[in-house]
Order: structure tokens, then sequence, then C-alpha cells
């Protein structure tokens, strides 16, 4: 059983800035994929950036260089980094763990992108 906590949602400007946090805790695997997906109202959930089990990272095209994942693998904990974000950003983003062929998600914390 891996637990999934989100924080760092909230009321962002455009032109502002925002990072959430996801701390994974349980059973963690020594391998691993990790991040984050979002999903605006009316819209599929879809990936924007995630860490594999090899370490690479998957970044949508739709938030390529302005938002960026980092880790803290002692922390077990993902970040994303929004900078630049557009009302288009508005959206539940959840954190997404995967490790030894099972799946978890986050509660999801709530980003809104408005002036």
């Amino acid at each position: 059983q891996v637990q999934l906590v989100e924080s760092g949602g909230g009321l962002v400007q455009p032109g502002g800035s925002l990072r959430l946090s996801c701390a994974a805790s349980g059973s963690i695997s020594s391998i691993y994929t990790m991040g984050w997906y979002r999903q605006a109202p009316g819209k599929q959930r879809v990936l924007v950036a995630i860490f594999t089990s090899r370490g690479t990272t998957n970044i949508a095209d739709s938030v390529k260089g302005r938002f960026t994942i980092s880790r803290d693998n002692a922390k077990n904990t993902v970040y994303l980094e929004m900078n630049s974000p557009k009302p288009e950003d508005t959206a539940v983003y959840h954190c997404y763990y995967a490790g030894d062929g099972l799946g978890y998600w986050g509660q999801g914390t709530q980003v809104t992108v408005s002036s």
C-alpha cells in the first residue's frame, strides 16, 4: 500500500508561479514511476510530467518549457514547478505512483489560474 499526499495548489495569477509537491509513503519500491497528471473540467485526465522507472522524464508538449518536474529520492517526493501558468492550466492536479506492478493516485490538488 502506498499513500500519496499532494500540496501546493491554489489560486495563481498568469505570470506567477506555483510549486506542487507529492510525497509518497508506505511500501515504496526501489524502482518506481512517479509524476503528475491533471484533469480540467469536462476534460480527460492527461499526463503533465512524469519520471519513468528508468529515471527519464516525459513532459507534455502543452507545458514543456514552462513546467519543470523534479524529485527528491530520499523523501520519495516529486515536485512540479509551474512557471508562467495560463488559464488553460487550471485543473485538478493528481500525483501518480507505480511500483511493483501497482499504481496509485493522490487525492488531487486544485490549481486555478486567473487574474
